[in-house]
């Protein structure tokens, strides 16, 4: 007998272990026994476990206080097998609730439909019993005319062309959405698809394409395809569009909705030249607040071209050199106009802002030259800007400072490799632009709120670092006597002085200690 007890005590533990019944030790609800807990899993013959219910709890018991979810729903003192059977229970209601409503559309389609009209065509009834199986056993069974399935349906015209003035029975199983074969059989009574399909959804549509393509209903078809290329689609469906006429090969009958979304090579133009001529638009835009919507929205556009690297926006690097000159040049005449002795020249104020402009221009170019890692050239063109840089010197620091961003720009990006320059043109770039850049950086600090203060000391720290060791010593000291006077005003770049001093100092001396060399030694074995 205590062996027998001593069994069933394992075998109650193994079921709490495993969480299919619950340890009275933890549960809160007195009236709970584990017999009844367990009686779910236990066969007829097997014998009832059962324990004596926990003594209730008095209000002035000592635990009273230690249990805050007395009170509570019993759900929280579920079982596993509980919760499961619950969850069961849940799924199967959603599903019930799922097929109850599919009942309905169907049979609020078959009252609807004409093969129900005892009266249609002048005939009594249908020849044809058509039963739809949806492969988990929904069937549906519809008495249809055998003359509009043959006279539609070219698969229904090879099922049905023997035994004339026999009644058939046709079953088509394993349907994926039994609704949409019933809607399809009953498109195949009306003359005018396309009123039927208004106000339609694209998804819905797309279903009754693909069974219309199944048993071959040209009109169908024809109708669907209609109704794709005149309707709009959101961009989710458009990806349903393009995959459901891709799978059902439909490439000839619709290829006037996919005209939408692609064109022959023959008949568009080169992406090159539609990017040149958006490009200009914005470069020359009048109004301020549309230009940098659109700057914006081209610069996105070409962000996402990127990485799928496809080519498709193949927008050419002479294009892009084009509009660089271009924009230089401009500015080359704005500044030499600013800084004219001429009486009759045009108000500072607009040449100012000219200036402003067409720096901000190149900027843009920049950008996207660097996005398209082909802004290599446009370093050594900007470092052989010598009368530009002579030309910004002689303009208040408040109209040019959008000039020495470009430089910026330049260094934030070969700092982070991005560009790769020769050594000559990195130090011809610094050459030319940096006193300028040293000039207009407290203005450009404070004026500019999207220029990052850190982010261009480091780029230009960084610059200067993959220059050789004398030109680095040359430059930094330069700057430690100009950040000395300026301070905030001069970028502060003591990191990159502080990777200098060690180079030339600490690390060349570590270098003479350590004559060690690389030793090969070659062994010749007897063959």
């Amino acid at each position: 007998m205590a062996a027998e007890n001593s069994l069933k005590s394992r075998e109650v533990s193994a079921m709490i272990k495993q969480g299919f019944i619950s340890d009275s030790t933890l549960s809160f609800s007195p009236s709970r026994s584990i017999s009844r807990l367990y009686s779910p899993l236990s066969s007829p013959s097997s014998k009832t476990l059962s324990s004596p219910p926990p003594p209730p709890l008095s209000a002035s018991s000592p635990n009273s206080q230690a249990h805050p979810l007395l009170g509570r729903s019993a759900q929280q003192n579920q079982t596993l097998y509980e919760m499961m059977s619950d969850e069961q229970h849940r799924e199967s209601r959603l599903s019930d609730d799922k097929r109850r409503k599919l009942q309905d559309r169907v049979a609020k389609l078959l009252d609807d439909a004409p093969f129900r009209d005892p009266n249609w065509g002048g005939m009594v009834s249908g020849d044809v019993r058509l039963t739809v199986v949806a492969r988990d056993g929904f069937r549906v069974s519809m008495d249809v005319h055998k003359s509009v399935l043959a006279s539609k349906s070219r698969f229904f015209a090879e099922k049905l062309r023997r035994d004339r003035g026999v009644s058939h029975s046709v079953e088509i199983s394993d349907c994926d959405d039994v609704e949409v074969y019933v809607e399809t059989v009953v498109l195949m009574y009306y003359e005018d698809l396309k009123k039927r399909l208004i106000g339609e959804e694209v998804s819905k549509v797309l279903g009754l394409l693909k069974v219309s393509s199944a048993i071959m209903f040209d009109m169908g078809i024809a109708s669907c395809l209609e109704y794709l290329e005149a309707v709009p689609w959101s961009e989710d469906e458009e990806e349903m569009v393009i995959s459901n006429l891709n799978q059902l090969r439909l490439h000839e009958t619709a290829s006037e909705v996919l005209l939408r979304v692609s064109s022959e090579p023959s008949t568009s133009a080169r992406v090159d030249d539609i990017l040149m001529r958006l490009l200009t638009g914005v470069l020359q835009a009048k109004d301020d607040k549309a230009r940098r919507e659109m700057k914006a929205l081209i610069s996105r556009l070409l962000r996402e071209d990127a990485p799928n690297n496809s080519n498709r926006l193949d927008i050419s690097k002479d294009t892009l050199y084009h509009l660089c000159h271009r924009c230089v040049s401009s500015l080359v005449l704005c500044l030499s106009e600013a800084t004219s002795t001429d009486a009759t020249r045009r108000d500072r104020g607009v040449l100012m802002s000219e200036i402003a402009r067409e720096a901000d221009n190149i900027q843009w170019i920049v950008e996207i030259l660097v996005d398209k890692k082909m802004a290599d050239e446009f370093v050594k063109l900007w470092a052989d800007q010598k009368e530009l840089a002579i030309l910004h010197s002689k303009i208040p620091t408040m109209y040019r400072h959008e000039i020495s961003r470009i430089t910026a720009q330049l260094c934030v990006a070969i700092g982070r490799g991005h560009i790769l320059v020769p050594k000559d043109t990195r130090f011809s770039l610094l050459s030319t632009w940096l006193e300028a850049l040293y000039e207009d950086f407290g203005w450009m600090r404070r004026a500019c709120r999207s220029v990052d203060k850190k982010l261009v000391e480091d780029g230009l720290g960084q610059t200067i670092l993959t220059l050789p060791l004398p030109q680095q010593q040359a430059i930094l000291l330069n700057w430690f006597d100009r950040f000395l006077n300026k301070g905030d005003d001069c970028p502060n770049v003591q990191k990159a002085f502080e990777v200098w001093w060690r180079r030339a100092f600490i690390r060349e001396c570590s270098s003479e200690q350590d004559n060690s060399q690389l030793q090969i030694t070659v062994c010749k074995y007897p063959s």
